[in-house]
């Protein structure tokens, strides 16, 4: 699979932080001491350093890795899982997303995460590998991440659950509260409410494999955060309580971009970085 790109640029991420604490570009040229021109500039893209920094500063983020990211300086690395773990990215409309599947080694049962606009590559890697796919959990209900959820339920014949604050509206649709637990043999599975994205945004940490997994969908993504113009706060404060404080070494599974892991997001993220 070709590289996936780093979701959001620096001025999506400005953006973002923008629209989550409610500042105004006038109150933002007021405070950061920067003129309209330049604040237009940066958030068109262009990369003026003292700006980006002096900005940064005003919306809450780290000034390094906002600069870094305006600069393409990092890209995420992350440990091979031997088995048990596959990534697919599709396209929908005019970006990709992604949707994960699990499974343990020994009794060949399988979990899907979200469906992405095209499950095609996901029934293939099942059939292939004679795994048993079990349950399809639904990080959140956005068109993006449950575009092939008919096609997948049908096929299959699994499960399909979501969080009881965001139910699916697909027939038979299982709900469950915050911490449930479910197993695939030697691999658990536990819910995580990470909420703010939507209502029911929920992260799944998952143990058992080569490393600590949590598939987080849109709760964050390297570098950046899902956006939440309404409950910013509240997605804020979930990805720092429940995401990153998991095991340095978790592998971070997001709903867009790349892989990566909760210590580098700690180091790298213009939202986490300190």
């Amino acid at each position: 699979m070709p590289r996936i790109p780093i979701e959001d640029s620096f001025s999506d991420v400005i953006g973002k932080a923008q629209r989550g604490l409610g500042v105004t570009d006038a109150d933002l040229c007021a405070r950061a001491e920067v003129t309209p021109e330049d604040l237009g500039a940066v958030k068109s893209g262009t990369v003026i350093d003292a700006v980006i920094r002096r900005v940064a500063r005003h919306l809450k983020l780290s000034p390094d890795a906002l600069q870094e990211l305006a600069h393409k300086g990092w890209y995420p690395e992350v440990p091979v899982f031997r088995h048990g773990f596959a990534i697919f990215n599709t396209p929908f409309e005019d970006m990709t997303v992604n949707s994960y599947l699990v499974w343990d080694g020994r009794s060949r049962a399988a979990a899907a995460f979200d469906t992405g606009s095209d499950c095609t590559a996901m029934l293939d890697l099942v059939r292939s590998q004679k795994l048993r796919l079990e349950m399809i959990f639904l990080t959140h209900t956005h068109d993006d991440h449950v575009a092939d959820l008919r096609r997948l339920a049908a096929e299959s014949g699994a499960e399909v659950w979501a969080s009881e604050r965001e139910p699916s509206d697909h027939p038979g649709a299982k709900q469950f509260r915050e911490n449930a637990h479910f197993h695939l043999g030697e691999v658990a599975i536990k819910t995580l409410s990470t909420w703010g994205h939507s209502p029911g945004q929920t992260s799944y940490y998952v143990t058992g494999l080569s490393f600590p997994l949590a598939i987080v969908g849109d709760s964050l993504f390297s570098c950046s955060i899902g956006g939440s113009p309404t409950h910013f706060a509240d997605q804020y404060r979930n990805d720092v309580e429940k995401i990153l404080s998991l095991p340095r070494d978790t592998v971070l599974a997001c709903g867009h971009g790349p892989l990566t892991t909760v210590a580098q997001e700690k180091r790298h993220n213009p939202f986490f970085a300190s």
